[in-house]
């Protein structure tokens, strides 16, 4: 019950706070402190919202499917890297520096070139989620299998079992935590990725449709798509948390 009421106690903080933050923007516009085609009111990108919701929803489709393909890849590429890397130390040492590397290079810079050797079709803008989403779960996954218990894994091995067995009954289940937490920032990297990619090339998208009214000066309907943009990756954070809660009952047992 307690840490109910500490969850709804929270909930109350953060939904005041934002409601505090939109009754200061509305006071900001209202007052003409900053022009309104600089910084439409909260009201005006609600209507923009409501006006263009047909489109949005048709676009957004377009960036959920991009994103849902590239996280699933990313998904798969950063699982396999992990468990390659952890069964054989010499593929970490050799790898891990490059994989890091890969986080350095702006997604800017790598978008252009996906489109000029791949098109403006689909395949470049899963590559760059993929590029984007792998890391987290890689990282996240090396830090949970090497934070298995040693006195278990010591005990597993003098009853006999294997490599295999000790990765299935220890390691894996231990980095669950890891995995998802992981997880939650891939998602959202997933839409910014793909955001970011149809910017730079494309035919539909909510990255298209940005660029296109960032062209047209209506900076209301700009906003309105990042605030779905938000929505969205908010959602799909969420959606994280009760699929852990899902596959880890134990850690709802208090």
């Amino acid at each position: 019950m307690k840490e109910k009421s500490q969850n709804t106690t929270s909930k109350i903080w953060t939904v005041s706070a934002l409601a505090v933050l939109l009754v200061l923007w509305q006071a900001v516009s209202m007052a003409g402190l900053i022009p309104n085609f600089m910084l439409p009111s909260p009201v005006d990108v609600g209507k923009a919202f409501v006006g263009d919701f047909g489109l949005l929803m048709e676009n957004a489709k377009v960036t959920l499917l991009e994103a849902a393909l590239g996280l699933a890849c990313g998904i798969a590429v950063g699982f396999l890297m992990a468990v390659i890397m952890e069964q054989f130390e010499k593929l970490y040492k050799a790898f891990y520096p490059l994989i890091v590397l890969t986080q350095t290079i702006p997604t800017v810079a790598i978008a252009p070139l996906l489109v000029l050797w791949f098109g403006y079709e689909m395949l470049p803008k899963v590559i760059l989620i993929v590029v984007v989403t792998f890391f987290p779960i890689t990282v996240g996954l090396l830090d949970g299998f090497g934070s298995a218990d040693k006195d278990m894994i010591n005990l597993m091995r003098s009853m006999g079992a294997g490599e295999f067995q000790i990765f299935r009954y220890i390691k894996l289940p231990g980095a669950m935590s890891h995995f998802f937490a992981s997880l939650r920032i891939s998602v959202s990297y997933s839409v910014v990725g793909a955001v970011i990619s149809e910017w730079l090339g494309g035919f539909s998208g909510l990255g298209v449709y940005m660029t296109r009214v960032k062209k047209a000066f209506a900076y209301d309907k700009m906003f309105a798509v990042i605030f779905l943009i938000s929505i969205i990756s908010l959602i799909l954070m969420k959606l994280v948390e009760i699929l852990q809660k899902k596959a880890m009952p134990w850690e709802n047992v208090k």
